[in-house]
């Protein structure tokens, strides 16, 4: 395989152009632009460097990949999400696994629950996550951004923070048939 940094021109002429002065010095000239030009090259590829691209690039980017749903103001990391995920949501518009996929950028983890698993109105779905730091304003953010990629007949239901905890629980029971009862409370 050709390894294009290491590429001189003078090795891929023919060897009666190779021979002569005239063709081996704007060989030479050249190899100089050439090698100038493979560093450009490597910084197009934007997608390995997201990581590093500063706030301002990263809200070009999101422009020029139409991340419908991006707000300026988030932190630095979820824009870099959100970039480096707009191509695939956009691929996998209308699917549930494209939701799933917001809701994890945006809650950290959850899941959609559609009307048919439980007992909702037709074409419609929940949200339910387990984060217990999900707020209001990543609720807010979340319903923005849901409407570039849902499918347009499926309307959001809820958005469902769901915590479990294990705690002791004790009921009581008791059946008297008489006249009169005495409770006394036992500590």
């Amino acid at each position: 395989m050709i390894n294009l940094d290491q590429i001189q021109l003078i090795n891929i002429l023919p060897p009666n152009l190779r021979n002569d002065p005239n063709i081996a010095a704007a060989a030479k000239a050249i190899d100089g632009e050439l090698q100038d030009l493979n560093e450009s090259i490597r910084k197009l590829d934007i997608f390995s460097r997201l990581d590093t691209l500063e706030a301002a690039e990263i809200d070009e980017l999101a422009w020029q990949y139409h991340v419908d749903f991006y707000d300026a103001s988030l932190p630095l990391e979820t824009k870099r999400l959100l970039v480096k995920n707009s191509y695939a949501w956009h691929r996998r518009k209308g699917t549930p696994s494209a939701v799933e996929e917001l809701i994890t950028t945006i809650f950290g983890d959850g899941q959609v629950e559609e009307w048919y698993d439980f007992g909702g109105e037709p074409y419609t779905f929940r949200v339910v996550t387990t984060n217990p730091k999900a707020t209001n304003e990543q609720a807010q953010e979340f319903i923005k951004a849901l409407n570039s990629v849902k499918n347009e007949r499926s309307w959001l239901e809820s958005i469902q923070v769901s915590i479990t905890d294990e705690m002791n629980l004790h009921i009581g029971g008791v059946l008297h048939i008489g006249e009169f009862m005495t409770i006394k409370q036992v500590v």
